[in-house]
């Protein structure tokens, strides 16, 4: 994961559903390319941050029983509103089946109790091992490196007081 578009993860029921925030800022590199005078988040931004918040929860879910988890399929995907700096995008994402490498999620990023991105997601999880055995010290090497990451966005009994109302 080169960036997260996650900030914080506000609800997890693991196995079941996760709920997670994004705070736009201006500080957001790409919004001065998109666009220089209406800056908005980018429609597949907002996908990734949908995409990020599914793994988590399959992270969560399986004690990151694996280093990667990526998209594989994004299926009817469509957009409502813009997200602009200012606003929070709050992703769900449920899980809806699952098979021993893929699952298959609900998800949907809402500003304001409007849906700006929905569509179901099916993300791939597996060990770089696999395929090639001389990585299995990089799969440990993320695994602990999303654990950590994991540790700073979900904190229940910290942050979590501090988050935003919950929208339907």
């Amino acid at each position: 994961m080169r960036f997260s578009l996650i900030d914080h993860i506000e609800h997890l029921e693991p196995g079941v559903k996760i709920t997670a925030l994004k705070a736009l800022s201006m500080a957001e590199e790409y919004l001065a390319d998109h666009f220089p005078r209406f800056p908005v988040m980018p429609g597949v931004l907002m996908l990734e941050a949908m995409t990020q918040a599914g793994a988590w929860l399959i992270r969560a879910s399986e004690d990151f029983a694996h280093s990667m988890v990526v998209l594989k399929e994004a299926k009817g995907i469509k957009y409502g509103q813009f997200v602009e700096p200012g606003q929070t995008l709050r992703v769900t994402a449920e899980i809806l089946s699952q098979t021993d490498r893929e699952t298959v999620l609900k998800a949907r990023g809402v500003v304001d109790g409007r849906v700006t991105v929905n569509g179901r997601l099916v993300l791939e999880r597996y060990d770089l091992s696999e395929t090639r055995p001389e990585q299995a010290q990089t799969d440990k090497v993320v695994k602990q490196e999303m654990r950590a990451l994991f540790a700073l966005l979900y904190q229940p009994n910290g942050r979590a007081a501090q988050s935003l109302p919950e929208e339907d």
